[in-house]
């Protein structure tokens, strides 16, 4: 039984009194020793009254694959659509080791940043990437964290209207036998799941609604999630209208996903009624603050998202559109847009709350995403005493306000993950050089 002892600050995402810090036994929290007090057993003692201690981060959105196509000059200057138009055609060069180092650089990256359970969102099975998948689930276990894995998916191609090229669609036949088998081989139930599986169809730009709708069915029967971007952009708005003839929140209940187990990437151009809809079906939304400030796609309405009742949470987003994996910064990106909206009276704590119990709720999980007895022994914990902090009063404030980076302790499930700012067995020097060298490879064609 571990007692983190002391912690110079702590952010609990609830009211529970942890001032002298918490007790960890089996992979639980099994105690939190309220300030001044003591615990009621414990066999070894974690001093962290260097640290500032939190939930582990949670990160809702991502594409890990697009580690490989960082800050790539073609695009560096691009709105949405010109952005996927000219960067798909590299994507669908994707191999199955190039995918490996992508997703071990962008669990690595945000490992470090304080992020112990991400979802991604992949859909890019062009011929030899069926595996795609199966390439994640063993990343992830390998760096000890824990993942939604989505099984994402492209139905429309250029030639029937959509925006990706033909290489990277696939049939509807396909698509649910590969989900099918996933869901079968992988996806975990129950407290401490590491691996789940969801279901992803893109985007209403990228698929049609008869994957929509089959999927739904699917996610039903077998009790999983779904996932899709939705309303990041005015010009998605306007494809669906082009399209189907229906704004976003309508084409999403037309396909039946309009419902509790439902989140959505972005989440931006909502009208109040939508925003109303969304909350009285329990939707989720997955706010990515730096994604969006980079593609000048808008800015989400979080604190209305919030109090309509929506499950609202953070996410980085794909490497190519923040270009970063780090959950601590995006916590920080999150709370100074949210102030532009809504003025500076937004809380740290909101922010940090959204980072860590928004984001577990999203991911319909009650396990994680704060501290407290009974739930999953998940922390970050953060040293502020780099030059950045010096004069700074309040530690937990600091971890924003300072622009806090970098974790310098990890715990996943009871174990370190990270240990005095290093993942342990990681060859960190070594998996850069590969990955640079398969990024390159990859945008030369």
């Amino acid at each position: 039984m571990l007692w983190i002892k002391n912690p110079l600050g702590i952010f609990t995402a609830n009211d529970l009194d942890a001032g002298n810090g918490l007790v960890v036994d089996g992979g639980k929290i099994v105690e939190l020793v309220p300030s001044g007090g003591q615990p009621a057993s414990y066999t070894s003692v974690f001093d962290a009254s260097g640290h500032v201690v939190l939930p582990g981060l949670i990160n809702t959105h991502h594409h890990f694959y697009q580690t490989l196509t960082r800050a790539w000059c073609p695009v560096a200057n691009a709105p949405l659509f010109p952005w996927l138009q000219n960067l798909y055609p590299v994507w669908a060069r994707l191999t199955p080791r190039s995918l490996e180092l992508a997703v071990q650089v962008a669990l690595a990256e945000l490992l470090l940043s304080g992020c112990t359970t991400a979802a991604d969102h992949h859909y890019l099975f062009p011929d030899g990437m069926e595996d795609a998948i199966d390439i994640e689930v063993a990343a992830v276990r390998a760096m000890g964290m824990r993942a939604t894995l989505t099984r994402g998916s492209m139905t429309l191609g250029e030639d029937d209207g959509g925006l990706p090229p033909r290489t990277t669609v696939q049939s509807p036949e396909a698509i649910l036998a590969d989900s099918e088998r996933l869901i079968c081989s992988y996806h975990e139930t129950g407290d401490g799941a590491v691996v789940q599986i969801a279901l992803a169809p893109c985007s209403p730009f990228s698929v049609t609604k008869e994957i929509m709708a089959e999927s739904a069915a699917m996610a039903e029967r077998f009790d999983i999630r779904l996932h899709t971007h939705l309303a990041e952009t005015i010009d998605e708005e306007e494809f669906c209208r082009s399209m189907f003839g229906l704004r976003t929140v309508d084409y999403l209940e037309s396909v039946g996903w309009l419902g509790s187990r439902t989140w959505l990437g972005h989440g931006i151009h909502f009208n109040d009624d939508e925003i109303a809809r969304l909350g009285a079906a329990g939707t989720g939304v997955a706010h990515c603050p730096t994604s969006n400030m980079r593609l000048a796609s808008g800015t989400a309405r979080m604190l209305e998202l919030e109090a309509a009742g929506v499950p609202v949470g953070l996410g980085v987003d794909g490497s190519a559109s923040n270009d970063a994996s780090n959950m601590i910064l995006e916590a920080r990106q999150a709370l100074y847009l949210q102030r532009l909206r809504y003025g500076a009276s937004v809380p740290v704590e909101r922010a940090l709350g959204w980072a860590t119990r928004g984001s577990a709720a999203v991911l319909g999980r009650s396990d994680i995403g704060q501290l407290a007895p009974g739930l999953q022994a998940d922390l970050a914990l953060f040293k502020p005493d780099e030059l950045r902090f010096s004069g700074s009063h309040d530690p937990v404030a600091a971890l924003l306000l300072c622009g806090a980076d970098r974790a310098d302790r990890v715990m996943v499930g009871g174990s370190w993950r990270v240990v005095d700012g290093v993942i342990p067995d990681l060859d960190v020097a070594g998996l850069i050089a590969e990955h640079s060298a398969a990024a390159r490879k990859l945008v030369a064609g």
